[in-house]
């Protein structure tokens, strides 16, 4: 049975450009089911007839505007016959992608980003690969989908289609639909670069559309609590046993360096005991697999017995999920120890290695190991916060110094 079929054109007036033009987007029906697409064409809407879906007048604008829309219809009402012969079956949806270069849907960027996600799932699933890349991964390809669906109208798009233009749109896109700081779109813009990379290797992209786009990572110093603060979250008593739990689990982190997910994992066989009777943890990270050993000190010591027996079958600790520890310890908690910095689970992370360790006098090397460092170039961050935490102290210093009398009038 031959399937009813038409193609329409129409302004989105919504969306008028700058140039005072309106884009024109066409509409593919098939059997009472549509699909949309942009024609890549704008006009002047005064000179847009809606009933006819084509330009007005004799001027050149509407000459050449209704040349190439007639063009886009005879490509489209082919696309369709050939399909129609070819499967006896047809969408508005196959014609559309038949149109835009979507049919050999190995050259479409969300397949090879499925491939690409499909193939590092075994990977991970395998320990070879961490599960915060994965995740990466998975959330740029959403991030991907929902753009070309809010921009283009599209579910896919072809390599042939990818411009510095989508390039520096898709860069937008994040920084405004989703709110992403200078460091998270160049996070964010990596995985997209790796497909590109695919597809040119593989020969089905000859030209490379990063080629006049750069976001450079700007380095920013680890926030971390200082010992005045350390101190308040040890010494204020806390509203109930819940945020007393959650602000515990936040010290522990804070004396052994442990991410939440690993504090979360931790269990008694990560505990050994070595030859000199000290305790010691011993884990790899599931960020990296790097393997971190910390002793324990006093304060995890004395938190790992207070909950030995309200932790669950071969758990340290009875952890909360990870939005309930966040929230508690960026409100109530904080709040109630008059902490006024906006913390993350990290900063305690960030506090082990500076003010911890660092600021003590225990070595980089050290810090590396105990934080599961791949590289010591990462733990190099941490130094420059005690850098320049020496040079506000000294500041600090030199500014009372001025203000003490037997010091301010000395003749040298």
């Amino acid at each position: 049975m031959k399937s009813t079929f038409s193609t329409i054109f129409y302004l989105k007036r919504q969306a008028v450009k700058q140039d005072g033009t309106t884009p024109i987007m066409g509409r593919i029906t098939v059997d009472g089911t549509q699909t949309q697409f942009s024609c890549k064409l704008s006009i002047n809407a005064k000179l847009w007839d809606t009933k006819t879906g084509r330009a007005t007048g004799r001027s050149t604008a509407a000459l050449e505007t209704n040349r190439m829309l007639d063009k886009i219809r005879v490509k489209i009402n082919a696309h369709y016959q050939e399909i129609m012969d070819r499967d006896n079956f047809v969408t508005a949806e196959k014609v559309k992608n038949a149109f835009s270069g979507l049919e050999h849907r190995q050259n479409t960027l969300l397949k090879i980003f499925e491939k690409h996600n499909e193939d590092y799932e075994k990977y991970f699933n395998a320990g070879m690969k961490s599960k915060s890349s994965y995740q990466k991964y998975l959330t740029v390809y959403k991030h991907l989908k929902e753009f070309l669906h809010q921009r283009y109208h599209l579910s896919d798009i072809a390599l042939k289609e990818l411009t510095p233009a989508f390039i520096k749109d898709f860069d937008m896109f994040l920084r405004v639909d989703k709110h992403c700081c200078n460091n998270t779109v160049w996070i964010y813009t990596c995985p997209l670069r790796t497909m590109v990379s695919i597809a040119i290797n593989n020969g089905w992209l000859t030209r490379d559309p990063f080629h006049d786009y750069e976001v450079k990572k700007e380095e920013t110093l680890p926030l971390c609590l200082d010992k005045d603060e350390i101190h308040l979250l040890l010494t204020t008593p806390m509203r109930n046993a819940n945020q007393e739990l959650i602000r515990d689990l936040y010290l522990f982190c804070i004396f052994t360096g442990l991410a939440y997910i690993d504090l979360f994992n931790l269990s008694e066989d990560d505990l050994y005991r070595s030859s000199d009777g000290h305790l010691w943890i011993n884990l790899a990270r599931q960020k990296t697999g790097v393997v971190s050993n910390i002793r324990l000190l006093d304060i995890p010591l004395k938190l790992i017995e207070k909950y030995k027996d309200l932790a669950p079958e071969g758990k340290l600790f009875p952890v909360p999920s990870y939005s309930v520890c966040l929230y508690n310890i960026q409100n109530p908690i904080a709040k109630r120890c008059g902490i006024t910095k906006h913390l993350t689970w990290h900063v305690s992370r960030h506090t082990m290695a500076t003010e911890i360790c660092l600021s003590n006098h225990v070595p980089i090397e050290t810090v590396s190991s105990i934080l599961g460092h791949k590289s010591i170039k990462t733990t190099q961050i941490y130094a420059k916060v005690t850098k320049e935490k020496m040079k506000h102290d000294m500041e600090n210093l030199s500014l009372c110094l001025e203000n003490i009398n037997e010091y301010a009038n000395a003749v040298i």
